[in-house]
């Protein structure tokens, strides 16, 4: 059982390796075990630099580095808040991306990394589990179940808690961009109905405080 969302993320790489964990246009498909790698990477970057890492962090580059990042915060036991510090490009996918010298940092944090530490909104670790726990069993999501996300829309809290439900249930996130609304006239009657849109009621709230998911 998952103690912390570094845990998490050991946890379901360890169990379903090869399994599909997200897709997104410019990464394909990569599987759980890829996926920590990917994380990890973006975590060894931030900590490779001299001195402790600012203790919270934000990313906003409207690709898939921010989920990235953002889990790779939450695996350094730091916080993942809009007032903290901008994530360098250098650090996604970048030259200090992997940096060997963030590997034994990293895994020292792995001490600090807490059910008690602070990860979003004033939400722990712990309570941000409790929260994925209680959403899951609502949902029903497991490893066979696949996702479509809003790539668009990364930044929305409603989007990030349902990142966060699918590696909780181990299901296969898939980030597209939205489709644009259908032209008018003859060919737009022969296009095919665009997919339903993504619904976030079941994840509004996820992140306030005090609200808990019921």
């Amino acid at each position: 059982m998952a103690h912390t969302l570094r845990d998490l993320l050991i946890q379901r790489a360890a169990r379903l390796q090869e399994r599909p964990a997200l897709a997104t246009p410019d990464w394909g498909t990569l599987s759980y075990a890829q996926l920590r790698n990917r994380v990890e990477g973006v975590a060894l970057g931030l900590l490779a630099g001299p001195g402790d890492p600012p203790p919270s962090l934000f990313a906003v580059t409207g690709t898939p580095w921010d989920w990235a990042a953002e889990v790779a915060v939450a695996a350094a036991g730091l916080a993942w808040e809009p007032a903290g510090w901008s994530i360098p490009a250098e650090v996604l996918g970048g030259p200090r991306f992997n940096a060997e010298e963030g590997r034994g940092p990293y895994h020292d944090r792995e001490r600090v990394v807490l059910e008690a530490t602070p990860f979003h909104a004033g939400l722990t670790h712990a309570e941000v589990l409790q929260r994925l726990a209680r959403l899951n069993h609502r949902l029903g999501w497991d490893h066979e179940t696949v996702v479509t996300l809003p790539l668009d829309r990364l930044e929305a809290p409603a989007v990030r808690a349902a990142l966060w439900s699918a590696l909780y249930a181990g299901s296969h996130a898939v980030l597209e961009s939205e489709a644009p609304a259908p032209r008018g006239g003859l060919l737009g009657r022969f296009r095919r109905s665009p997919d339903p849109a993504w619904d976030p009621a079941p994840f509004s709230g996820f992140w306030d405080r005090g609200a808990g998911t019921k």
